[in-house]
């Protein structure tokens, strides 16, 4: 048996609602300034459908706009974010990188399993030095279906995992670890729901409680 944790990024691990605003204000003064955009940036819709992979997102914040427009507003918005992550603007989650260290030191493998697209991942861990700790991160990029659930079974898969637990704060991570039978943990922050969570096997209002629910678990 392999001894497991599969994190979700943002709104996890990533406190994204610090770069997420900044992001998105500059995105759409970009959409204005092509005379593609009026009003105001529709922030309060994003936090709604948080934690769904972009184009999704896009499709429901331009639904009258053009799939180029929509492509090209996805890239602009990717280097926004990985800008202001690279700026220092972001931070972790109190207490992530003690958290892996504990888990690490008790012998069990750290994965992360996001919606989020692989550059932008790329720039969360390597400015953050989550490389210390997590063994590999995997981007719904990698999977055609845009399924979470597929891209942790192909976690599975890659490092024959038998037993695990999914440590995410949206629905999306609590069915990924039902589908494949594994141990769904919510965590009770930013973006989190309460109906989502009652869904959860546990949930955490920090991650420093991890070690010792994850401890009690026969996850081997």
């Amino acid at each position: 048996m392999t001894q497991s944790v599969i994190f979700d990024m943002d709104g996890t691990l990533f406190q994204t609602d610090q770069i997420l605003e900044l992001s998105l204000e500059d995105t759409f003064n970009h959409l204005r300034g092509m005379d593609l955009w009026e009003g105001l940036a529709p922030l309060d819709k994003y936090r709604e459908i948080m934690g769904v992979p972009l184009p999704n997102v896009w499709k429901a914040l331009l639904p009258n706009h053009s799939r180029e427009v929509r492509e090209q507003v996805d890239q602009y918005f990717l280097e926004c974010l990985i800008g202001n992550i690279k700026a220092g603007n972001g931070a972790l989650y109190p207490n992530v990188k003690l958290t892996m260290e504990g888990l690490v030191e008790r012998g069990y493998s750290i994965y992360i399993a996001s919606n989020g697209l692989v550059d932008y991942l790329k720039a969360i861990v390597e400015y953050y030095g989550l490389d210390d700790f997590v063994t590999e991160t995997f981007s719904i990029e990698q999977i055609d279906s845009l399924d979470k659930a597929d891209l942790v079974g192909a976690i599975l898969d890659k490092y024959q995992v038998s037993e695990a637990a999914v440590v995410g704060d949206r629905l999306s991570d609590i069915h990924a670890a039902k589908k494949n039978g594994l141990i769904a943990i919510g965590c009770r922050f930013d973006f989190a729901r309460e109906e989502e969570l009652a869904q959860a096997d546990y949930v955490v209002d920090d991650l420093s409680e991890l070690t010792k629910v994850i401890g009690g678990l026969k996850v081997k």
